[in-house]
C-alpha cells in the first residue's frame, strides 16, 4: 500500500519551512514593536461560534467547514478562520475588564473544505492581528500599517490598499434595500450562487468574481453614498490618517469581503505588477464592531486582518533566487577519534549553557571534511578536539579567516570563544 497526504493537505518540507519561519519572525518582530501579544486558540471550537460569528450566509459556513458531533453530542468545527476564536477567548477570559485596546496576534493551521488548486489547500496556515476595545479609526490604520510593513519586510513592492466602508447596523439596511431593488430586475442574469444570495445577503453579490455578475455590479448603487454621519466621519478620518502616512490606497466601492461580521472599514492589500495589473489579495480584513456582542459579550468594537502563509511563502519562493538565510552558527565543533567524539558531546553542552549556538557533524571522522562544512557555514571559529587534545582535556580554537590558533582548557573553551565573538 502507498499512503499519501489526504486531498488538499500537504507536507511542509525544509525548503518551504525557511519561508514559513521568515514570515513568523517578521510577524513576531512587528508584534513586539506594536505591542501585540501572541495568542494560541484551540483548533476545535463550538460550531455555533462560526455559524453566529462568521455568518450563516458566508461560503465558509455554507460550504467549507469541517464539522462533526462528538460522542457526547457536542457539535465541534475544525477552525476555518481565526477571528471568532479570538473573540471567544476575549469574552471567556474576562479581557473586557482590562485596559483597551486588547491587541493580539496569532499564526497557525486552519481548515476549509474547498476545491484544492495551486496555492490553496484544505489545511493551510494564516497569521492575523486583532485589536479589540477601541472604535477610533486610528486602530484601523494601525492594523493596515502593520500588514503593509510585514509585506514590505518580506520583499513585496508596489503594494496598494483597497478600501471601502460597508456601513453599520443603522445605515446598511437602507443600502441593502436600494441594492436589492437594483438587482431584482437583473436577477435572471446573475449566477446561481448570486440568485441565492439575493434572498439571504445581497451584499455578497458585490463580492462575486463571475464575469456576468461583475458586469451587473459595475452599475450597482454604491454603499459609500448611503453611509450615516457616524460611518461617513469614521471613513473620512481613516483616509486622512492614511494620507498622513503616505500609504497608497484606492477606493473600491464594491469591496465587501466574504464574512458577515464586518462593519464599516473593509480592506485588502494587493501587489501591482509593473504594468499596473493587480495580482490578487495578499491581506484581507476590516472592522467588526458587532461580533463580540453577537457571541455573547458586551458591545465592544474590534478590528483585524489575516493573511495566508502558503500564498505569501510561494510568492517569495518564486521571486527569490536564494532561500532566506537563517541564523547561522559562528562557531563549529570538529573532532577526530572516539575519545574526542565523546569529549565533544560535553563541549556542545558547555556551549549550550552559555547560549553559544554551534554547528557540528559528529558523525564525520575526517577533520578536513568537517572543516569544509565549517567553511560552508561561514563559521568564524572552529573548536578542534584531536586525540592529543582529548587526552589532555584541551581544545584548539582556530580562527577560520586567519588560521591563528590558541589552546585552552576544555572546561573553559565555550566561555573563551564567546568572549572572542563579543
Amino acid at each position: 500500500m502507498k499512503f499519501q497526504t489526504p486531498t488538499g493537505m500537504h507536507d511542509i518540507l525544509e525548503t518551504d519551512l525557511v519561508y514559513f519561519r521568515k514570515i513568523e519572525n517578521v510577524c513576531e518582530s512587528m508584534a513586539r514593536f506594536y505591542d501585540f501579544k501572541e495568542i494560541r486558540t484551540p483548533i476545535l471550537e463550538d460550531t455555533q461560534i462560526f455559524e453566529k460569528g462568521t455568518g450563516q450566509t458566508s461560503d465558509i459556513v455554507e460550504k467549507e467547514m469541517y464539522s462533526f458531533k462528538t460522542k457526547g453530542g457536542d457539535s465541534l468545527t475544525v477552525r476555518p478562520e481565526g477571528t471568532p476564536g479570538i473573540v471567544r477567548a476575549y469574552i471567556q477570559h474576562g479581557m473586557q475588564n482590562i485596559p483597551k485596546p486588547v491587541n493580539m496576534w496569532y499564526m497557525g493551521p486552519f481548515f476549509r473544505h474547498e476545491r484544492p488548486q495551486a496555492g490553496r489547500y484544505r489545511q493551510f496556515h494564516q497569521f492575523g492581528f486583532e485589536s479589540l476595545g477601541v472604535e477610533d479609526p486610528v486602530i484601523d490604520v494601525l492594523i493596515i500599517q502593520i500588514f503593509y510593513n510585514i509585506l514590505q519586510s518580506l520583499g513585496f513592492k508596489n503594494l496598494i490598499i483597497e478600501l471601502n466602508s460597508i456601513g453599520c447596523a443603522q445605515c446598511r439596511p437602507y443600502f441593502k434595500k436600494s441594492l436589492t431593488s437594483y438587482l431584482r430586475s437583473r436577477s435572471a442574469s446573475l449566477c446561481a450562487d448570486c440568485k441565492s444570495r439575493m434572498k439571504k445577503n445581497p451584499l455578497r453579490i458585490l463580492d462575486c468574481k463571475q464575469e456576468k455578475c461583475q458586469m451587473i455590479k459595475s452599475s450597482a448603487p454604491q454603499v459609500l453614498d448611503s453611509l450615516c454621519s457616524g460611518c461617513h466621519d469614521h471613513f473620512k478620518s481613516l483616509l486622512e490618517f492614511l494620507d498622513e502616512l503616505d500609504l497608497p490606497y484606492s477606493l473600491n466601492p464594491y469591496l465587501v469581503r466574504g464574512l458577515d461580521y464586518y462593519t464599516r472599514t473593509v480592506f485588502e492589500i494587493m501587489e501591482e505588477t509593473d504594468d499596473g495589473k493587480q495580482q490578487g489579495s495578499l491581506i484581507g480584513g476590516g472592522r467588526y464592531d458587532d461580533l463580540i456582542k453577537t457571541l455573547g459579550g458586551k458591545p465592544t468594537p474590534g478590528c483585524g486582518a489575516a493573511a495566508g502563509v502558503e500564498r505569501i511563502a510561494n510568492l517569495m519562493k518564486q521571486r527569490q533566487k536564494k532561500a532566506p538565510t537563517e541564523t547561522t552558527q559562528s562557531v563549529f565543533v570538529a573532532q577526530v577519534g572516539e575519545l574526542a567524539k565523546k569529549k565533544s558531546l560535553k563541549l556542545l553542552e558547555d556551549c549550550r549553557r552559555v547560549n553559544l549556538p554551534v554547528g557540528h557533524t559528529l558523525h564525520k571522522n575526517s577533520l578536513s571534511s568537517q572543516l569544509r562544512v565549517a567553511d560552508q557555514q561561514n563559521a568564524t571559529y572552529v573548536l578542534i578536539l584531536g586525540q592529543k587534545e582529548a587526552l589532555e582535556n584541551k581544545v584548539i580554537i582556530r580562527e577560520m579567516k586567519t588560521g591563528k590558533q590558541s589552546i585552552v582548557p576544555l572546561e573553559s573553551a565555550a566561555k573563551e570563544v564567546k568572549k572572542k565573538i563579543k
